[in-house]
């Protein structure tokens, strides 16, 4: 028997498994001591009869067979609390399961119970009034990110090698580059959202934050897939680990651009790392760094964002205004503006915005395959928020109002949501002790490419699989 976590990668653990190293259950038993010693408040709901049940009847040859693994509670699983994070919901419980949780389900891990995320999936900051903060591993004053926080911080935490995360806005890349961990945001459709999906605003996708590019990999070969309840699923693929490396990327052409062609304010040492790791891997892969001239990502105004409160407004209508005190300041603002401002010049502002959008992007990947930025403007900011407004020194608010400084936070990784391709969080290194993540998006359909890219950094530049003691 063991009280210590697995603090390797989940592919490790099955094969540790299979050469007898280990037990699932003994695995387990050192998940479940972590996570009652831990003051990351990283888990909403355990499930641990349950889990210890599933650990013993374990099927390891199958391709997470015992490993325990984390769901973040807004992902439904059959019986289990769905809150949406949120004291509006706080007795609910799920009457079905996500297509991909069960598909995930199916490959033989142990889940464990539900990570911890931001309400509705709004901010990258997890911070409820239902649960509380939770925070980073690296630092515990600051946050792991969200809305994804939860898993970011029990993998990184090592509680947990893996967890699931969804990605609407940087949801998975966020997190992933505030705690050290690899995150890919799949292009749209890619993992299959239902049943029950919300179908507009078209720009989340779902997926995992990981220790190491394989475990990531494998993720992504047991969930994707059509599914008939989600009417805009891609068909599935195959491979995506087992072809791993093997890719020849040498020629392909890539714009680096920390800030984004300037739509964000970027920390300049973050800049810097980030040029830098571009450059080794520009090197590594016989890449081609060309310029993008010209092109400007459109702000996303109010329309965009009021817009995109349709879908939660559905769930919410019975509730607000009545109960707007129960709901995070973020989500009550965003409600009050919506409630009262939105209407069909807003609305068709935001698709004029979109549109735009659009164009700038695909102008860039008519020249270019690749491009890369940092995942975040600075470091992890305080783990209760609020999100911030100063970057560098710099006071965006008086630089560009309070509206747009508070948009700076995900500057980064909206546009790729918006347009719908694959990007990943790489780790690249730290900054005053917090980590730091290199993004970089792909044309659509080619998560292959950025795997591969990924696992040259990770062999070449190896990143901590938790937080270093």
């Amino acid at each position: 028997m063991t009280n210590e976590p697995w603090l390797k990668d989940a592919v490790g653990l099955v094969d540790a498994y299979r050469k007898k190293e280990l037990s699932p259950s003994e695995a387990l038993d050192g998940t479940l001591s972590a996570i009652k010693s831990s003051d990351l408040n990283a888990f909403a709901y355990l499930e641990e009869d349950k889990a210890r049940e599933a650990a013993a009847n374990a099927n390891i040859e199958l391709p997470f067979g015992g490993v325990p693994v984390g769901i973040k509670e807004l992902d439904p699983v059959y019986g289990w609390p769905l809150t949406g994070a949120s004291l509006l919901f706080k007795d609910r419980v799920s009457t079905y399961e996500a297509t991909y949780v069960s598909r995930f389900r199916k490959s033989g891990p142990v889940f464990v119970g539900q990570t911890t995320a931001s309400e509705f999936g709004g901010i990258n900051c997890t911070h409820t009034k239902l649960h509380g903060t939770t925070l980073n591993p690296w630092k515990k004053t600051q946050t792991p990110g969200g809305s994804s926080g939860g898993t970011a911080a029990a993998v990184s935490g090592g509680l947990i090698p893996l967890g699931t995360g969804g990605d609407g806005g940087g949801s998975i890349r966020i997190p992933a580059g505030f705690t050290g961990l690899f995150g890919l945001k799949v292009t749209y459709g890619r993992v299959p959202k239902g049943p029950n999906c919300e179908i507009a605003a078209l720009t989340a996708v779902l997926g995992c934050l990981s220790r190491s590019v394989r475990d990531t990999a494998r993720f992504l070969d047991v969930v994707n897939g059509y599914d008939c309840h989600d009417p805009l699923s891609l068909p599935r693929r195959e491979d995506y680990e087992a072809k791993l490396g093997t890719y020849d990327l040498g020629g392909l052409k890539v714009v680096v651009t920390p800030d984004l062609f300037g739509s964000a304010y970027v920390n300049s040492k973050i800049c810097e790392l980030v040029e830098a790791a571009a450059k080794d891997l520009i090197e590594s892969q016989k890449l081609k760094r060309v310029e993008a001239k010209g092109v400007e990502i459109p702000g996303l105004g109010m329309g965009w964002a009021a817009s995109n409160l349709v879908g939660l407004y559905v769930e919410l209508e019975e509730f607000y205004p009545e109960r707007a005190e129960d709901l995070t300041p973020e989500i009550n603002f965003g409600l009050n503006i919506a409630t009262h401002s939105f209407n069909l010049k807003l609305a068709s502002e935001g698709e004029e915005q979109r549109r735009k959008l659009n164009e700038s992007m695909a102008s860039v990947f008519d020249e270019a395959d690749l491009i890369i930025t940092s995942t975040n403007p600075d470091t992890a900011f305080n783990a209760s928020g609020p999100l911030p407004t100063v970057v560098g020194g710099v006071d965006l608010v008086k630089e560009k109002g309070l509206f747009d400084a508070l948009s700076n936070n995900g500057a980064l990784t909206i546009p790729g949501n918006l347009y719908g391709c694959p990007g990943v969080s790489i780790p690249i290194g730290t900054l005053d002790g917090l980590p730091v993540g290199m993004q970089i998006m792909a044309k659509h359909h080619l998560e292959e490419v950025l795997l591969d890219l990924a696992l040259d950094i990770e062999n070449n530049k190896p990143w901590p699989l938790t937080v270093p003691v």
